[in-house]
């Protein structure tokens, strides 16, 4: 039994564990600080009830959703709790609901600005060490550009994506709830959308454009 194991942990593939779990662990930071800083936002507007419903956490099992984490390994797309908003809070709720919205696909740019500065530093630091090195390659190579995708996604204007919410500030609200209305269906949109691959090389090289911009401001 004992050489069995041996040989069961010699077969593993240890390299693509660690990225694995790299991965998972940007994937968690880059959701946590997305939806904390919706309910931030919310906060700031005047509503608690992120706050009330203990949601401004970066406690990332505050907002995991299971379902939506294993979708975004699966097919590469997925999702978080949502961060409960009540618009009646706001004085104007469809530009608190903009705001509110925008505050995520925002947090993500900053922090992957954040993450390639980490690795400015960590590179002008001249000092080679195996951790300093795993961090480096972590911010700037995973941590970064996961995060601007992120961003970059959920500026899509399609219910229920934070996009869909911006957009509907610059809209009347007859045609803002009539949209909203359908946001049930634009998840299932997403999904099947996120199977076929329809539109994947249009965000790939929105990604990548957005990641060089930052990266040009450090480098």
């Amino acid at each position: 039994m004992l050489h069995y194991l041996e040989n069961l942990f010699h077969a593993l593939d240890l390299g693509s564990l660690k990225d694995a779990a790299l991965r998972m662990a940007a994937v968690l930071l880059c959701l946590t600080v997305h939806e904390t800083c919706h309910g931030l936002a919310a906060c700031a507007l005047g509503d608690p009830t992120a706050r009330s419903r203990h949601r401004l956490s970066l406690n990332p099992l505050r907002h995991i959703n299971w379902f939506g984490l294993l979708m975004m390994f699966a097919v590469g797309f997925g999702w978080a709790r949502p961060v409960p908003v009540d618009p009646r809070y706001f004085k104007d709720p469809k530009r608190g609901m903009a705001l509110t919205a925008l505050a995520g696909p925002v947090s993500n740019f900053l922090l992957a600005a954040l993450a390639i500065g980490i690795s400015k530093v960590i590179y002008l630091s001249g000092y080679y060490h195996s951790a300093l090195d795993a961090a480096f390659m972590f911010c700037l190579y995973i941590l970064a550009p996961l995060s601007v995708g992120l961003g970059l996604f959920n500026l899509l204007p399609i219910p229920p994506l934070d996009g869909a919410k911006v957009l509907g500030a610059l809209l009347p609200d007859a045609t803002y709830f009539r949209i909203m209305r359908y946001e049930r269906y634009g998840m299932l949109a997403l999904i099947l959308l996120s199977f076929t691959g329809v539109g994947s090389a249009v965000i790939s090289r929105s990604i990548m454009t957005v990641y060089r911009g930052l990266f040009n401001l450090f480098y």
